[in-house]
């Protein structure tokens, strides 16, 4: 499989990463929120993900248990490196589970390593499978025009995503239990003073911990 097919399927499992955080919150809170880091409607988390299980667990489809650990393995790690480094990048908690039993350090939980589990067979055997097979039939011209589409949006997406989040100084908060309110109210003043954009990140992940510092403009 080329490089190119490869990017394709990323985006796809990011967009249905996507769908899956929507689709959760929706159920939870009972409204909708474009939820993702970035301001398309993808979560590279599961992009990445996804092709973490192609690449390393294909050879595993003929053993599913073995597979199904597999995949709570490599998705966990996944997503506490992720949750590591967006926190030293941007000095902020994206997301939590420090309010869970049996968490590691807030960013991973028990009660999310069986649905990593199904979703990596899910990949594995029923979308990688039909996602391939459609790219396959692409001749290089259509593959090589879709990858370039792609490739242009989601870049251009980083690079706006990325230049609205550098418009503010998030510092981690300690971890009292009053600060969450505090950083909601201060992080949706800033928004409505200042960034339309900054609302997007805001209402993906409300229970942002960070506290915004305005920067000195000279």
């Amino acid at each position: 499989m080329s490089i190119q097919s490869f990017f394709v399927l990323f985006i796809i499992y990011s967009f249905l990463g996507w769908i899956i955080e929507v689709a959760f919150t929706w159920y939870k809170d009972k409204k909708i929120v474009n939820r993702g880091f970035l301001i398309g409607p993808y979560c590279p988390i599961y992009g990445i993900g996804g092709i973490l299980i192609i690449l390393l667990l294909k050879k595993y489809e003929q053993e599913p248990f073995v597979l199904f650990v597999m995949a709570i393995l490599i998705c966990s790690v996944l997503e506490y490196v992720t949750s590591y480094l967006l926190e030293k990048i941007f000095k902020a908690r994206w997301w939590d589970y420090s309010d869970r039993k049996f968490n590691i350090n807030g960013r991973i939980c028990l009660e999310t390593l069986i649905p990593f589990g199904i979703l990596g067979c899910f990949v594995v055997y029923i979308v990688n499978p039909f996602f391939s097979n459609i790219l396959i039939d692409f001749s290089n011209v259509l593959l090589n025009t879709v990858f370039l589409v792609f490739l242009i949006i989601f870049s251009i997406d980083l690079v706006i995503s990325f230049s609205v989040i550098s418009k503010i100084k998030m510092v981690v908060s300690s971890k009292k239990s009053d600060n969450t309110i505090e950083i909601k109210k201060r992080v949706k003043k800033y928004i409505e003073k200042n960034y339309k954009l900054v609302r997007r990140l805001t209402n993906s992940f409300p229970n942002l911990k960070s506290i915004i510092k305005f920067r000195n403009k000279k």
